[in-house]
């Protein structure tokens, strides 16, 4: 009886959104506006006017999630199809891919956030790597103008399976590539767009902004003003005025790279956890992207397209200062020529996992070179196991998380991971792959939406890292997190399942949208997809079933859906660490607020470990 009400209910939900739309035969437009990295509680009058405005004057989305793992890739493949990541397979933004990346020089773990990488794995991967229609696609299929603007990597995402750039029925696609080799082509009508405007054929570099500096020297002091700067009047400039003359509704994706560019480079904070991402340089940042989207705004009222025009703000995940200290990890006892007396290096945890489990260590980003006494891999990720072309097991390095491949599906190889990893303090959560079994201390990873139709290799173990709060009284403004990375402490990371990560920013206005509202449900990135398809009256052919729901409550005349806590435990290890998960339900749909061991991870107290298991 209870599947049948579920099913009932989402029926209605489709039924309430869809009736708006079938009024009007022409969609409204739509701007999907991304500040990478926003957290979900530093906007304010004084930090960020614009996203204020939009989000006091429309929709408040205040309970608002990022999909886990908190990167960026994984979020915009969230948003781009309205699926889950275990749909997707765009687990982290690095993974594992199981073949050598020729674009990525040779890797089995690349970096996703580069257009040629791209391409390659969806050629290798059936021709869609996500296996899933992205928004664009299906938009520009049904004759709308499709745009995608912005940073390089999420940007080429939503419209990732057609890099021809030749003419009006393909999107426009410009990021950091564009004028290079390696950037998608443009059309001849975007190119004479361009001209007319008085705008170069190449997008300009990061400049001072891309500086990360060292462990000696601190990183950027300023802002990506230029480059966003080129963005902005591409899209005021060339592209909105493009899509007025066209008179066809329209899909307009702006991909800030601020603050997250920002936060992740900063150099207000060398060495230290105060005042972290909270210095000039990262408030830089976000007023940044403020500034960005006010322009839009004004572009879209001087153009007469703001009445037909809804504006939706989705950060992709939250942020966090990086902490670099542990007491257990033999690798932050050793010394590196380019790490502080102490501190973790990067790459710790195929350094760590390689002393524990007695396996040789080679580096992927060089040529599986073998990693020498006093060094870490290149980019942090490594091949355990004699034979690096078959390894035994495979770190996939990230950030605040990072993913571990067991190739061949060693049950007692995944064991003896796992007891490894959970005699580490900088872990807080493991998340099992279901087909290698249940381990005490660790949850199944279907339980939070990672096991699905994906194309991709699907990790056996992700490994959630430690985060606390420290400097400020927003516990979520203010969360520190070990990060596995090449950035310093100090500097800026995501990708954790604290709730500093997990809560991004989002807000919505325009005429589809209730005016002065405050939604109390929870959302997530993968709605966000679900509602843009369903404003424009999009649809698609599923693969997988994990995917998002339509945000009917902030649509007028929408139905208010109920919302239910719930807490998942797993059973305690030997150590008596216990991996807990909470969430709200909407439905038969989760959202998950935070996970990992209680009092090691930002929202979920000591407390978390005591309560009562449920939906093991």
């Amino acid at each position: 009886m209870r599947r049948a009400v579920v099913t009932l209910s989402a029926g209605l939900v489709l039924l309430s959104a869809g009736a708006g739309f079938s009024q009007n035969s022409r969609p409204h437009n739509i701007i999907l506006f991304v500040p990478d990295g926003l957290r979900g509680r530093i906007v304010s009058p004084e930090t960020a006017p614009a996203m204020a405005d939009v989000r006091d004057r429309g929709v408040d989305f205040k309970n608002s999630h990022s999909m886990f793992p908190t990167f960026t890739t994984a979020n915009a493949s969230a948003m781009a199809t309205g699926h889950y990541l275990g749909d997707t397979g765009d687990f982290s933004n690095t993974i594992y891919t199981g073949y050598p990346v020729a674009s990525a020089g040779g890797t089995v773990t690349p970096f996703l956030e580069v257009d040629p990488v791209l391409a390659d794995i969806d050629e290798h991967f059936a021709g869609d790597y996500l296996n899933e229609d992205t928004i664009l696609k299906m938009a520009r299929g049904k004759g709308f103008s499709t745009a995608a603007l912005g940073k390089v990597g999420p940007t080429l995402i939503f419209d990732h399976t057609d890099q021809t750039g030749a003419d009006g029925a393909h999107s426009i696609v410009i990021d950091d590539a564009t004028g290079s080799k390696s950037g998608v082509p443009l059309s001849e009508e975007m190119k004479a767009a361009l001209a007319k405007a008085g705008l170069p054929l190449a997008t300009p570099p990061r400049g001072e902004n891309g500086k990360i500096g060292d462990a000696t020297t601190p990183g950027t002091h300023v802002a990506n003003t230029v480059q966003q700067a080129y963005f902005v009047d591409v899209a005021t400039k060339a592209v909105l005025p493009l899509f007025k003359a066209r008179n066809k509704p329209f899909v307009l994706v702006f991909w800030s790279r601020d603050p997250d560019g920002s936060q992740h480079n900063q150099g207000d904070s060398l060495n230290t956890v105060t005042p972290g991402i909270n210095g000039p340089t990262s408030l830089a940042g976000i007023k940044n992207a403020d500034n960005n989207l006010a322009a839009l705004r004004k572009a879209l009222d001087d153009l007469g397209l703001a009445a037909d025009t809804n504006i939706i703000i989705a950060s992709d995940h939250g942020f966090s200062t990086i902490s670099k200290e542990s007491k257990t990890s033999l690798s932050a006892r050793a010394a590196y020529d380019d790490t502080p007396k102490d501190f973790l290096p990067l790459g710790f945890v195929a350094l760590d996992l390689a002393k524990a489990l007695d396996l040789p260590l080679f580096d992927p980003s060089d040529n599986n070179a073998k990693v020498a006494d006093g060094a870490h891999p290149k980019a942090g990720n490594g091949l355990l196991g004699p034979d690096p072309a078959k390894p035994d097991l495979v770190v996939a390095t990230n950030g605040g998380s990072d993913l571990i491949y067991l190739p061949k599906m060693d049950k007692k190889l995944a064991d003896r991971t796992i007891k490894a990893l959970l005699d580490q303090d900088y872990v807080s959560g493991l998340f099992v792959d279901d087909k290698l079994g249940r381990f005490p201390g660790t949850l199944p990873m279907s339980q939070i939406g990672l096991k699905g139709k994906a194309m991709t290799p699907t990790p056996s173990i992700v490994v959630n890292f430690r985060s606390y709060a420290e400097g400020c009284g927003e516990p979520t403004n203010c969360s520190v997190e070990i990060s596995d990375t090449v950035l310093r402490q100090g500097q800026g990371m995501h990708g954790s399942f604290g709730r500093g990560d997990t809560l991004n920013f989002m807000a919505a206005i325009g005429p589809d949208f209730k005016t002065g509202y405050v939604d109390p449900l929870p959302v997530n990135n993968a709605d966000v997809g679900m509602t843009i398809a369903g404003l424009m009256g999009l649809h698609r052919s599923n693969n997988g079933g994990l995917t998002g729901r339509m945000m009917s409550e902030a649509l007028p005349n929408g139905i208010i859906l109920k919302s239910a806590d719930g807490t998942i435990m797993s059973k305690p290890s030997a150590n008596g660490l216990r991996t807990v998960v909470k969430f709200q339900r909407v439905l038969s749909q989760r959202y998950f607020d935070v996970a990992g061991f209680p009092g090691r991870t930002v929202g979920l107290d000591a407390e978390a470990g005591k309560q009562k298991t449920a939906g093991q």
